[in-house]
């Protein structure tokens, strides 16, 4: 598995390494976030949404959290974008009826309370953990094992060491 933990300091800083993630996702890539309420979940989706939408010369949509609805879905120049945000959701069989299992293959996608999922999703994701260091300071600890990711958070993350402070840890 492989590591790497970026600092933000504020919700800007956030919608930042968002919009890096935009250009670099296609169909199958799956990102799964987790952390308390009020982490930053929502606003990372809400903005790699957005830019990605701009970036594909789209209309750019209003994108509310599907946290009653359970999935919301965007097209992009590509795929559909598929946001899920499963924190009213109390077992995985309540999902199947979604058609995740398909989405995780055609479309990105961005999962909000990802436990939920058990054996629904393998682990060929990208797991992003949302930790409250401050009032607007957030720790954002990213790990994966498909070593499809490397390329992408080179691009997204690693190579923006002026704007983010991270470690990388590799196991």
């Amino acid at each position: 598995m492989k590591k790497i933990a970026v600092d933000v300091e504020s919700e800007s800083s956030c919608r930042e390494l968002a919009r890096k993630f935009a250009p670099c996702l296609n169909a199958g890539h799956v990102l799964l976030l987790s952390g308390p309420l009020g982490a930053g979940k929502s606003v990372f989706c809400r903005e790699l949404i957005q830019s990605r939408q701009a970036l594909d010369g789209l209309p750019v949509e209003d994108v509310p959290s599907p946290t009653f609805t359970l999935v919301q879905t965007y097209e992009i120049a590509s795929c559909s974008l598929l946001h899920g945000d499963f924190y009213r959701v109390d077992c995985a069989s309540e999902l199947v009826e979604l058609g995740l299992e398909d989405a995780f293959r055609t479309s990105v996608c961005l999962i909000e309370w990802p436990e939920i999922l058990g054996d629904l999703y393998g682990k060929g994701g990208l797991s992003l953990r949302f930790t409250v260091t401050g009032d607007c300071s957030r720790r954002i600890s990213l790990e994966w094992h498909d070593s499809g990711w490397d390329g992408i958070l080179d691009r997204a993350v690693c190579h923006q060491r002026h704007e983010f402070r991270h470690e990388l840890a590799r196991a």
